[in-house]
């Protein structure tokens, strides 16, 4: 990523309306820096989206804004997504960089069980990891990719680390949540530095977002599965009623491992 410069943006916000600011460039001649706020009730840590880098460029078109030259916008849709992808593979700091951000992915806690006041509620990390683990271990089935799957449910949501766990509770319509999480998820490709990689997260969040795969259909199902999951365990272990979480996936499984292992849950929750 150009000669490794970087810009670290602090977030401010009031404990109430967390602001996480994001970089983007304007059509202005002077090029000069925006930023965009991403709110949510339940952000992420505000130590983990400290760390913001920006490509520089070494082409004569870019702009120079202090240390960090920043290229022009894209003329069409078509440009911008070249201008993600086309960098080299991520650099270490840009690799540190974009982990380092996912950081919140592993403190921020899911706001579902939040709202229901459980005791050491799991992470979107938590969440996340044993849907991988999920991926990893069901039957082979004819004409799916198990590792495709493995990594879709690793990345599906990992623009979370930016907007946090925005739920239906939240009154956010779900055209405007996508758009969220659809920038955020963008400009961590863009820390990451673009190129193979990048291309690779975003193709596999778009697929899952848009349901548009076989593996992406399971993948939902298993989101769905380790939620449920996770409730009867919280039910068992804590004493609290979580039914609306049951009832909110009910008839909602659309492959036959989404269904037998939902079945399994709920067989062993009529025994308790």
């Amino acid at each position: 990523m150009g000669n490794g410069s970087r810009l670290v943006f602090p977030c401010r916000a009031s404990a109430s309306s967390p602001a996480f600011l994001l970089p983007s460039f304007t059509s202005s001649s002077q090029s000069q820096l925006s930023f965009k706020s991403f709110l949510s009730r339940t952000p992420p840590s505000l130590a983990a989206v400290t760390f913001l880098r920006m490509a520089s460029s070494s082409s004569p078109s870019s702009v120079s804004d202090g240390n960090v030259s920043h290229p022009p916008p894209p003329s069409s849709s078509n440009d911008a997504a070249s201008a993600t992808f086309a960098a080299a593979p991520p650099s270490a700091s840009s690799a540190i960089d974009f982990l380092t951000l996912c950081h919140s992915l592993k403190t921020t806690k899911r706001t579902g069980w939040v709202r229901k006041e459980v005791q050491n509620p799991e992470s979107i990390a938590d969440h996340m990891y044993r849907m991988g683990l999920m991926s990893l271990i069901a039957s082979d089935i004819p004409g799916i990719d198990r590792d495709k799957c493995v990594k879709m449910a690793i990345v599906h949501d990992i623009a979370e680390a930016i907007v946090g766990d925005i739920t239906p509770s939240d009154g956010i319509p779900k055209d405007e949540k996508s758009r969220r999480e659809r920038e955020a998820l963008d400009h961590m490709c863009k820390l990451l530095g673009g190129g193979s990689r990048a291309k690779e997260i975003s193709e596999l969040w778009m697929e899952y977002e848009e349901n548009s795969s076989s593996e992406a259909k399971i993948v939902k199902d298993f989101d769905k599965v380790e939620m449920i999951l996770q409730a009867l365990e919280y039910e068992n272990e804590q004493g609290v009623d979580l039914d609306e979480f049951f009832q909110s996936t009910a008839g909602k499984f659309q492959t036959d491992v989404g269904k037998d292992w939902a079945s399994e849950i709920a067989s062993r929750r009529r025994k308790h």
